[in-house]
């Protein structure tokens, strides 16, 4: 019974050896894409109160960007430095009447799982450039 004991010990430090990375792994891919999926929902919103604002009469295209920009802040998104692109586009044809349509674009990468990438296989390209996320919102115009 003793014997058996010793032999064991070992192989619980191996399984455990094998298993934690695995678990790390996963537990920073549930929390990367959790923050893209955030990112996605602030862009989203943005887009909306962006459309919202640019559907009403006697707005400029720069109180448009404002409101949208102001979100994104809001939301929590880094916006210094990067590279954040706001299209605002009026009459837009929308069956029988017009519309306004706001398209927002911006640069997001993982902070966790592209040096992992690029540890892992060291002549990938993968994770060098964001990943261009964007929304778009569409409403129709008051009048």
């Amino acid at each position: 019974m003793r014997n058996r004991l010793k032999s064991e010990r070992g192989a619980a430090l191996l399984e455990a050896a094998i298993t934690v990375p695995i678990v790390l792994l996963l537990s920073v891919g549930i929390f990367e894409f959790g923050r893209a999926f955030q990112t996605w929902q602030v862009l989203t919103n943005a887009a909306r109160e962006g459309a919202r604002i640019a559907v009403l009469t006697g707005t400029t295209d720069e109180q448009i960007k404002d409101q949208v920009t102001g979100y994104l802040t809001a939301g929590g998104l880094q916006l210094e430095g990067v590279a954040v692109n706001v299209k605002v586009e009026r009459g837009v044809a929308l069956g029988t009447s017009n519309a306004s349509r706001i398209t927002i674009s911006y640069p997001f990468s993982f902070m966790m799982l592209n040096p992992i990438i690029r540890m892992v296989t060291p002549g990938s390209t993968t994770g060098e450039a964001p990943i261009a996320m964007g929304a778009v919102a569409l409403m129709r115009n008051e009048n």
